[in-house]
């Protein structure tokens, strides 16, 4: 008799908010068949001024694995979903790539990028695909951008319900409304567990629909007298196409900054979900040439990343467009936690140079979540019905809330499992129950390389970020003698002047300790090891602060 069991391995996601990545794999007889991946997406590290770009799943558990790999589902178009594809397609198989319209235009760009080939297919919603033991059906939903949606895994155990990234928006600004018919049948058929997304577990009521944003852009634009200049993620093409519906309405000339913005709507614009008349769409060159009420600026960088194109404007490091009294600058997205200090530090920035900054803090219906609050998580909850929940998208916070939400509708609490990354669930008939855990790392990506930067990177980083560093020169002949007065030579700790006797000090000690007595030899790695912990010591006990520590030999 066949038996088969169902693996569930979030690579990341669960607990992060970005980075997502999850592996559902089907095993017969305890032999491992079919492995399904949905999304592929990068994260943003807290390290950010230690030289860190963003974050990619650690895939290491799939290594050797990739003739079982029968697809990647791909739930919407935001970079915490995609953007880690051109980085392990070809180490995962180079299998085919399913989802929606313009995610899948977006996708194709980044690997056009990275010149490598992909194998993506535009999905059809009213169709099930075939991927060995799992059947599988896209299911239209609404959230910040366009064309997203969830995905209804069939398999010989159950079905699976991957609710990503969503809200109910019933009046969408551009696209079509959730597919209720879909997502009733879908637990009228019977579902045995729910990936929600937890991100708004924590809010009260209905998240209000993306259509009121247009509005409020409206709304402002028209008391605007200098440049309107509105920031938002640059793949939340809705957004953008509002902000550029108003700008249309009001005549101003419309100008993309930032690279990514600057693809992302050069895309829509391709594929029709970005209109704009020919004679408004302008350049940056011209932007002090055109009289500020007829400018609207559509920024990348809403996150406050530093290089971006809203904080080059903040630190006036845009040589074509100079912030002016009387520019309003709309900060159309909320911070992604994390983010917070950066986001105000760039409003702080702006208003010192005399625009009229406008945020979620000051002024509603700015930015509508694409996250469901609680009535959209039970509404979800209440239409599938499942026997087990994993909440996913959030923090532990936000899966606390979740949990707490389930048992309002009363669920057991044991129903929900609150996962790390790279806990495992396994499923079989009817059943569920906690699995090993994968072992699973950052992969750090720089501009020199993928996975260079590990642990011990990130902490000189920031030692070096805090407290400098100090170079000792120790000058020996061939037998390892120490023969003349090192040299020490600093970065960031202490100012030269104060600096003059904690030197001499310390040249002092490194002279007493490592003199050679005798025809004693010098041995140069011990040498190197001991000049280093003295010096760690003797200039924490002075200063109080941990510099960085090089030591090098010159042989004369």
């Amino acid at each position: 008799m066949e038996t088969f069991k169902l693996r569930f391995i979030p690579l990341g996601g669960v607990v992060g908010v970005t980075k997502n990545m999850y592996v559902y794999e089907l095993y017969e007889n305890d032999i491992l068949k079919d492995i399904l991946i949905v999304d592929c997406g990068i994260g943003f590290p807290m390290e950010k001024e230690l030289g860190v770009d963003f974050v990619i799943p650690d895939i290491t558990y799939l290594k050797g694995k990739a003739d079982k790999i029968r697809a990647i589902l791909v739930t919407h178009g935001h970079e915490d979903h995609t953007s880690a594809l051109p980085y392990h397609y070809k180490d995962l198989g180079s299998p085919s790539i399913l989802t929606s319209n313009l995610t899948a235009s977006f996708i194709e760009n980044k690997f056009k990028e990275f010149d490598i080939p992909s194998k993506v297919e535009r999905v059809s919603y009213d169709k099930e695909y075939t991927f060995g033991g799992f059947q599988i059906k896209f299911i239209r939903v609404t959230h910040s951008i366009p064309d997203t949606t969830h995905i209804l895994i069939k398999t010989p155990i159950g079905d699976i319900y991957h609710g990503a990234d969503f809200k109910f928006d019933l009046t969408p600004p551009f696209g079509f409304p959730p597919d209720f018919y879909e997502i009733t049948k879908a637990g009228h058929d019977g579902l045995l567990c729910l990936l929600s997304d937890a991100l708004g577990s924590e809010r009260d009521g209905l998240t209000l629909s993306e259509a009121i944003v247009g509005q409020t852009f409206e709304d402002t634009m028209r008391k605007t007298r200098g440049k309107f200049i509105m920031t938002t993620f640059s793949s939340n093409i809705s957004r953008i196409r509002q902000c550029v519906e108003a700008a249309i309405k009001f005549n101003r000339k419309i100008i993309f900054l930032g690279r990514s913005m600057r693809e992302n709507t050069r895309i829509a614009k391709e594929i029709n979900y970005l209109p704009i008349p020919h004679n408004l769409l302008g350049k940056e060159e011209e932007v002090m040439q055109l009289p500020p009420n007829k400018v609207c600026l559509i920024v990348a960088g809403s996150q406050g990343q530093y290089g971006s194109a809203l904080s080059k404007l903040a630190n006036k490091m845009n040589k074509n467009v100079k912030i002016k009294a009387g520019d309003r600058v709309i900060i159309s997205s909320d911070p992604i936690p994390g983010n917070e200090n950066e986001v105000y530090a760039l409003i702080e920035e702006l208003t010192l140079q005399g625009a009229d900054v406008v945020y979620s803090d000051i002024q509603d219906q700015l930015h509508a979540s694409g996250h469901g609050s609680r009535e959209d998580l039970k509404l979800l909850i209440r239409l599938t019905n499942p026997k087990y929940f994993i909440p996913i998208g959030g923090t532990v916070r936000h899966q606390q809330q979740y949990r707490k939400l389930t048992e309002e509708l009363g669920y057991r609490s044991d129903s929900v499992f609150l996962l790390q990354e790279g806990e495992t669930v396994w499923f079989t008939k009817n059943k569920a129950t906690l699995g090993d855990t994968i072992e699973t790392r950052n992969i750090y990506v720089d501009a020199y390389g993928i996975g260079d930067v590990g642990s011990i990177v990130l902490r000189d980083r920031k030692t070096l970020s805090s407290d400098g560093i100090v170079v000792a020169i120790l000058p020996i002949d061939n037998l390892g003698k120490l023969v003349s007065r090192p040299k020490l030579l600093s970065r960031g700790f202490v100012f030269e002047k104060i600096g003059i006797k904690l030197f001499d000090d310390a040249i002092k000690l490194i002279e007493k300790t490592l003199k050679p007595h005798g025809s004693d030899i010098i041995d140069a790695t011990k040498a190197k090891k001991e000049a280093i912990v003295l010096l760690e010591q003797h200039f924490f006990s002075e200063t109080g602060r941990r510099p960085l520590i090089m030591v090098e030999t010159i042989q004369i």
